[in-house]
């Protein structure tokens, strides 16, 4: 089965539980502890890599049996489910402000960006294009995205943290090109989503709307989801990375209520600290996510183009900010999708 079949068999049932790799090798009456990690929609191929090795040195140097479980969706779908009661252990989101709300929700402490290092932020990634072998349409850049002709296909940011570092990677680049003319980057801003011929809830909803469906001249994603899938067909595709771009940062935590009351604090601290490792960050970068560890990074270097990388806060403020200013009922978004 294709990555792309797989996906939407689950798109039927976004947020079901699917048991990760290494509890094939144990049989359920036996696995004693489990690890629930509620994660962005198109992470699954990267979590399934990454819990493998963390399964068997658990197994290796404790005598439970470790069973690590995965629920993926949209970030803020995720936030909201576990705001509503999902058992998730772990969260290992697409943006900070999904944390935040659980945080709001008093279910994982305010001051969880400074539990673990760089902000707990383990890597990240940018935005890319995904366009038809030959780039027919010829996009280079996030201004070509709004020509006339151009059909784009990405997530919607209402639900999407994929879509809505789209809007503010488009946003960012016209309002560094023009010096920050507001009036034009909203008419830039209105043409861009005008061109949006597929506003999927999710990341891999809008991969499959591109590849399966056949649909738009450029699927926009994260640069590592671009990447994995032009590795996976071949010569199907090519991935452009605008030479002005944003950051988009990979946060994770311990929810700590549900931790507290799964008795699994220990596990998840050791999970999320594995993420750090010089081990799982080649995992990552193999993966197409750019990383924190100095001798990875420069190991994988030239898998990623040179591109400004514009930071979301400097842009735009705190995301609190960008929330209620671009995403919230009746804001920009809204407003430059009416216009």
């Amino acid at each position: 089965m294709s990555l792309l079949t797989a996906s939407r068999l689950r798109r039927f049932a976004p947020l079901a539980l699917t048991v990760a790799l290494g509890s094939a090798a144990v049989p359920a009456a036996q696995a004693d502890t489990t690890l629930t990690n509620a994660s962005f929609d198109v992470a699954r191929e990267l979590f399934t890599a990454l819990n493998k090795p963390f399964v068997e040195e658990w197994n290796q140097q404790h005598d439970d049996h470790l069973v690590i479980k995965q629920t993926h969706a949209g970030s803020s779908t995720q936030a909201r489910s576990i705001i509503q009661g999902l058992n998730a252990d772990v969260v290992t989101f697409n943006q900070t402000s999904d944390i935040d709300a659980i945080a709001h929700a008093g279910l994982i402490a305010s001051d969880w960006q400074q539990r673990l290092p760089e902000h707990s932020s383990p890597f990240y990634s940018t935005m890319a294009f995904l366009v038809r072998k030959g780039n027919p349409k010829h996009l280079t850049s996030w201004q070509d995205l709004a020509e006339t002709g151009v059909e784009l296909v990405f997530p919607n940011p209402k639900t999407s943290g994929n879509g809505r570092y789209t809007y503010l990677g488009a946003w960012a680049s016209q309002s560094a090109l023009n010096h920050h003319n507001e009036a034009d980057t909203e008419a830039f801003m209105r043409n861009f989503l005008g061109n949006a011929v597929v506003l999927d809830s999710g990341g891999r909803g809008a991969t499959t709307s591109f590849i399966e469906r056949g649909q738009g001249d450029a699927l926009i994603t994260f640069e590592a989801e671009a990447r994995s899938l032009a590795r996976q067909y071949g010569d199907k595709y090519e991935v452009v990375v605008p030479k002005v771009d944003v950051i988009a940062e990979m946060p994770v935590a311990w929810v700590d209520a549900n931790v507290r009351k799964n008795h699994s604090e220990k596990l998840a601290k050791a999970y999320l600290n594995y993420l750090y490792t010089a081990p799982a960050q080649t995992i990552i970068a193999d993966h197409f996510y750019r990383v924190r560890n100095p001798e990875v990074a420069k190991q994988t270097a030239g898998r990623f183009p040179d591109t400004q990388l514009l930071d979301i806060g400097d842009v735009f403020g705190s995301w609190d900010d960008i929330l209620s200013t671009h995403f919230a009922s009746g804001a920009k978004l809204d407003q430059l999708q009416r216009q």
